[in-house]
């Protein structure tokens, strides 16, 4: 509380030390009664403040928690959940006074995130719900692998208030078993796992930017989209040899050559440049379109880890909601409220008016960082000689240290269970708070992501993660790029959708290279036929309805058009070479554009009008001029008669017909191959390590037949064992019937050779305790005759030595008693079995 008045009255400081120094000056001058007065007043005030702190109001939100008590078995859960203990009662108590007194202090500023509700609805100090914990693999040792299993093992829940911590803060048992949680959770769980690895990490409440809390990756570059810098390796020139020509002179500049090949660099760079600021241009647009109106305000918790541990060079941020780590001067992290690990919490004193970029994080600096906590293992800083001098008074250390330790108080250790994932099972150990079995944490670790499946957004890209195994074809991974931000997509193996197939050019004889279809149209885009066919494009119309149940091959669409364009025949003429064809197949028309020869700036068109040779009575149609229209840049004769036009036209229609074929061709064509990369899609089979037992089927049949196996020997030998009778029965002859003579003797020798056994255990056991005492007797006197002269290390191990003898003898001792109590029980159980056995019972029913 002093160190927050001298935060508050800084200003004042100087006057304040002055007035002090004058009252201790007048203080040895007054009389008793005066003092006691003055200490009446003061006592007085105390109260009056003690009462005004009382009267604040904490305020608690009262927004529901992100998972409810309906989803949390709260029944199993340890007595550390649901219940307080006396220490954690005095930490709240402490905590709450803390709290007011920050509040009366600095009014301005927001309550104290210090003790939110656990699932239990118990308040816990935020410190104690951090874990640390060390995890079993390797790739959790490192910052970075626990950061990105945090980020993909859970999911994301934003805040039910954006402006304001929440109520809750659950145990991360609790949310590693629900696979979700706020920044609040995902944080404290990443904090344990990395004091856990040794790192010096804290869990910080403070302001993001609107990305930052909403998890929003659309305006950064997706790391896979970044390629490396290759490094060019210098190629070695090869030693000429002795008898080689030489080569002529190479007379070029090569200063004019390296001139050229630096203007290329820059022309690229500039073109590169002016795209990036085109891009930044139009996002800084978009931006001011949209700006935040929670600029600043929005909380958000992320973690700290500071430099020194771990050869940590220099400290930085983590947000737990991407895995990736920020400067602390990065312009995402707007302030800072309060910081938190496992034994302290600070408060942050330090203006964040420049957000993060001016902020120490010298947490031993009291003026600076507010502790709530004495005996923080943040060291101080270093005094003024001055100061130094005044603490060098023996009584004012003397009071110093007592107030300390009036003052000092140890965190409790946490309340949440041991998180330990080990190999053989995920949630049962995750979570031994959860006294019951979930499937295998290792199953979870290497799935990573919820329902095994991630998609994260970046600018002008998605990236898809799938777990191992997940997928029937084996894809893990899949990187889609887009050419605008909104990221407009369509995919899907149905027909008549917007899809682009491209073809390797000799792999087809049609010589189809690229194939781009969408609901209405089709375009193909042919190289190297002999009919120089480059490219055709067809134009469907709506599919006609059929009252019955037809399939898309039984009805296809209506073709309305149909262009194709060709590449230059130079064994025709131009004005003889078809350019581009129109079949206006609707209207019955068909256009004709050639080719434009290099003398000329215009091409010749015809556009043929087509009739049917018979009208509807039968009578034959004669051929007109009307029915071509021709633009003719070169006349010829040939072309403006009558017969020429009529045959052109009927190859015109005749080749109509086989494009509409062709066309017809393709789509049945398609959906063969839509077809086909679904039985492929369908047919993978991943090769599955034969070490890999709960995949690998054969692995784990073959294993399961040995396991059976064993399990049969073991029976067998077992049974083995527990006959008794076995050996004696072997010495009689095979096949011989039993008498009552041989039974009283089995008996008999059954009997003997039990009870020699146990004479001859109780005899070993009787060796063995007086060997031991001999040696004892022995190391005993042996220190007795050399006591004078042994160094310390030898009486350490002679102690060590009579440590572990008396055990020794102890327990053979117990095994000696035990047995002696044993050994008659045991020999009228095996009499009692012999007269029961059925192989005997007939024969010794006289004797029992």
């Amino acid at each position: 509380m002093e160190v927050l008045k001298e935060k508050v009255e800084e200003e004042e400081a100087a006057e304040r030390e002055e007035a002090a120094e004058r009252a201790e000056r007048v203080e040895k001058t007054r009389p008793a009664e005066v003092q006691k007065e003055e200490a009446t007043l003061t006592q007085e005030m105390l109260r009056d403040l003690g009462k005004q702190l009382l009267e604040i109001q904490m305020p608690t939100p009262a927004e529901p928690p992100i998972v409810t008590k309906d989803t949390v078995d709260i029944s199993n859960l340890p007595l550390s959940y649901k219940t307080n203990t006396l220490k954690e009662e005095h930490l709240l108590q402490v905590a709450n006074n803390f709290s007011r007194q920050y509040s009366h202090l600095c009014p301005d500023r927001v309550p104290l995130f210090l003790q939110p509700l656990n699932e239990c609805e118990v308040p816990k100090f935020v410190s104690t719900t951090i874990r640390p914990t060390l995890m079993p693999y390797p790739d959790l040792y490192n910052w970075d692998g626990c950061a990105n299993f945090v980020s993909n093992f859970l999911t994301r829940v934003p805040l039910p208030d954006p402006l304001k911590p929440p109520s809750h803060l659950y145990s991360s048992t609790t949310v590693l078993k629900h696979q979700k949680g706020n920044c609040f959770d995902f944080s404290t769980l990443l904090c344990s796992m990395l004091l856990g690895a040794g790192y010096d990490a804290y869990c910080v409440n403070g302001y993001g930017s609107q990305a930052l809390c909403n998890m929003d990756l659309t305006r950064e570059v997706c790391p896979l989209t970044v390629t490396p810098k290759e490094t060019v390796k210098k190629k070695e020139k090869a030693q000429p040899k002795k008898y080689t020509i030489k080569p002529p002179r190479d007379l070029t500049s090569r200063f004019e050559q390296e001139q050229e090949i630096k203007k290329q660099k820059e022309a690229k760079a500039q073109e590169e440049k002016r795209w990036w600021e085109e891009e930044e241009e139009h996002l800084l647009e978009a931006e001011r379109a949209k700006p935040d109106p929670l600029h600043g305000l929005r909380v958000h918790c992320w973690v700290l880890v500071l430099l020194g541990k771990r050869e940590v060079p220099e400290s930085f941020f983590i947000d737990p909601f991407t895995g990736r780590s920020y400067s602390i001067q990065d312009d995402h992290f707007l302030g800072i409220e309060s910081l938190w690990n496992h034994r302290n919490y600070w408060i942050n004193m330090q203006d964040c008016r420049n957000c993060c970029k001016d902020l120490v994080f010298d947490l031993g600096d009291s003026v600076r960082w507010e502790y709530m906590l004495l005996g923080t293992d943040k060291p101080h800083l270093s005094l003024t000689e001055e100061e130094d001098e005044g603490m060098n008074d023996d009584n004012d250390t003397e009071d110093l240290d007592k107030e300390n330790q009036d003052k000092s108080f140890d965190m409790p250790s946490s309340w949440v269970e041991q998180i330990d994932i080990s190999p053989e099972g995920l949630c049962q150990c995750v979570f031994s708070a959860f006294s019951r079995t979930i499937p295998g944490l290792q199953e979870a670790f290497e799935t990573h992501c919820l329902n095994g499946k991630k998609v994260l957004h970046y600018r002008r890209a998605q990236l898809e993660k799938w777990a191992p195994y997940l997928n029937s074809n084996g894809l893990v991974c899949r990187l889609t790029t887009y050419e605008d931000l909104e990221l407009h997509s369509y995919k899907s193996m149905e027909p008549e959708n917007d899809r682009v197939m491209e073809f390797y050019e000799t792999a087809r004889v049609d010589g189809l290279i690229k194939w781009e279809e969408t609901p209405r149209t089709m375009t193909q885009y042919y190289q190297g036929r002999p009919d120089f066919l480059s490219y055709r494009h067809i134009n469907f119309g709506p599919r006609f309805k059929k009252l019955t149940l037809t399939s898309t091959e039984s009805n296809p669409r209506p073709i309305l058009k149909i262009t194709e364009r060709f590449s230059r025949n130079p064994a025709k003429p131009a004005d003889e070479d078809v350019a581009e064809r129109v079949f206006l197949i609707s209207e019955e028309r068909i256009q004709l554009r050639y080719h434009c020869r290099d003398d000329y700036i215009t091409a010749s068109k015809r556009e043929f009008l087509q009739r049917s040779e018979v009208d509807s009575k039968g009578n034959k149609i004669i051929m007109t001029s009307d029915v071509c229209i021709s633009f003719e840049v070169e006349p010829m004769e040939h072309t403006k008669k009558l017969l020429y036009q009529y045959e052109t036209m009927m190859h015109l229609k005749n080749e109509e017909k086989l494009s509409k074929h062709q066309a017809w061709e393709s789509e049945l064509e398609v959906l063969e191959i839509l077809k086909l990369r679904e039985e492929e899609e369908e047919a993978h089979i991943l090769n599955i390590s034969i070490y890999d037992t709960k995949r690998n089927e054969k692995s784990k049949e073959y294993r399961e037949a040995m396991e059976r196996v064993m399990h049969e020997e073991h029976l067998r030998q077992v049974e083995a064992q527990l006959d008794y009778l076995a050996p004696f029965l072997a010495q009689l002859p095979p096949g011989e019937k039993l008498t009552r003579v041989q039974a009283v003797h089995l008996k008999d020798a059954c009997l003997g050779d039990f009870k020699q056994r146990l004479i001859d255990k109780a005899n070993l056991i009787q060796a063995r305790f007086e060997k031991e005492n001999q040696e004892l007797q022995k190391k005993q006197q042996w220190y007795q005759e050399n006591q004078v002269t042994l160094t310390p290390e030898d009486e350490d191990l002679y102690l060590s030595y009579c440590s572990q003898a008396m055990f020794r003898i102890r327990i053979l001792e117990q095994r000696l008693n035990r047995h002696k109590e044993l050994a008659p029980l045991k020999y009228l159980a095996l009499e009692e079995k012999l007269y029961k056995d059925p192989r005997l019972a007939e024969f010794l029913k006289v004797f029992a």
